[in-house]
């Protein structure tokens, strides 16, 4: 039905630049707010970044001044521009989406299946 797809992970030096990009198709009316999560080896998922509908950003504290979340309604993407990478934001990034299928019908998440990002000299 929705497919999220992440991609632009991979192995960075410290104090480098990834950008990720997440592409969302299949039945969609709208989409509300989009997000991108990580989960390291042995720890819970958590929030990285997400953005309203109208572009209104939130960020986890860890990555604030850092990253940078956008979006393009028009194209169904969302994308995080990660500067100044740390060994400590190695991780699984995922992707989700509050996605809208039908008119007048609560929104259902969904999620990518994960881009690993790999911070290491």
């Amino acid at each position: 039905q929705v497919q999220l797809v992440e991609s632009g992970g991979g192995l960075v030096q410290p104090g480098g630049s990834l950008r990720l990009s997440c592409a969302v198709s299949g039945r969609i009316i709208s989409i509300a707010d989009m997000g991108w999560y990580r989960q390291a080896p042995g720890k819970e998922r958590e929030l990285v970044a997400t953005i309203t509908r109208s572009g209104t950003p939130t960020y986890a504290d860890s990555v604030k001044g850092r990253f940078t979340i956008s979006r393009d309604n028009a194209k169904n993407t969302v994308n995080l521009q990660m500067n100044s990478l740390k060994p400590e934001d190695t991780a699984v990034y995922y992707c989700t989406a509050g996605v809208y299928q039908a008119v007048g019908s609560a929104f259902a998440q969904y999620w990518g299946r994960g881009t690993q990002v790999t911070v290491s000299s």
